[in-house]
């Protein structure tokens, strides 16, 4: 199937590693330009920019390094993020505002920074990456579970305002992936008891009785960059292994 992304000048951020890893991989099988970002100076892309997005004005600066090359951006992917067990309760302000900076206002600059660009040529897509735990509250991870709620929101607000510039805008929402978040030494896992125990209970708690694996979620990502997602917009598409019930 034609999805329709070759030649189309998509920028992924966060992705050296992991799930936005898989998503520059998957475009650039599709044709797509590339550009990648992380905080290391290696990257897949045609074009890569090391930057931290905790940092303001990084994502404006990946943005403006991305136009200055190619000119425009057809596809934005707003991956960046990060998560870590914490109690409610040991939360200090620092943390909180950490994960606004990570998890949300990340997503918030490189869409602002992207959407004069597409407003002008009367079309775009962005895909924000979300989680499950947007859905239903991980008690584990709360200040993530809380921006990444307000990613969703953010997600339908860029929808509705930029619908009528030919712009779309949708979420995924993933559950726990078998990337290093929660696979390596000192990750999810390791947070929270033994890794192998805890992999195999986060596992056992999906209905697919198992973790995501990343181009699983990367292909809900494309599918949504591309022409072949003509008429969607506004959606937060779950890709959870079946975790959070739609409620009707």
């Amino acid at each position: 199937m034609d999805l329709g992304l070759r030649d189309k000048v998509c920028l992924v951020t966060g992705s050296t590693r992991g799930i936005g890893l898989e998503i520059a991989r998957q475009l650039r099988e599709e044709g797509a330009v590339i550009v990648t970002s992380g905080r290391g100076d290696a990257g897949i892309g045609d074009l890569h920019v090391a930057a931290d997005f905790v940092q303001p004005g990084e994502p404006e600066r990946l943005v403006e390094a991305t136009l200055a090359q190619f000119g425009r951006i057809d596809c934005l992917v707003n991956n960046v993020g990060w998560a870590e067990i914490h109690r409610f309760d040991e939360l200090t302000e620092e943390i909180w505002d950490r994960s606004f900076q990570l998890n949300l206002m990340s997503a918030v600059r490189a869409t602002r920074a992207t959407l004069p660009g597409m407003r002008e040529r009367q079309e775009g897509a962005i895909v924000n990456i979300s989680s499950t735990a947007a859905k239903r509250p991980s008690a584990g991870m709360p200040e993530y579970s809380v921006m990444k709620a307000a990613m969703l929101s953010f997600s339908r607000l860029v929808a509705d305002l930029y619908a009528k510039d030919g712009i779309r805008c949708n979420a995924v929402a993933p559950g726990p992936t078998a990337t290093d978040a929660w696979l390596a030494d000192g990750g999810l896992a390791d947070q929270q008891g033994t890794r192998a125990e805890i992999l195999a209970k986060v596992g056992a708690g999906r209905p697919l009785g198992r973790l995501a694996l990343p181009e699983e979620i990367a292909a809900v990502a494309v599918f949504l960059c591309s022409e072949r997602a003509s008429y969607v917009t506004g959606a937060a598409w779950s890709a959870d292994g079946g975790t959070v019930p739609i409620i009707i």
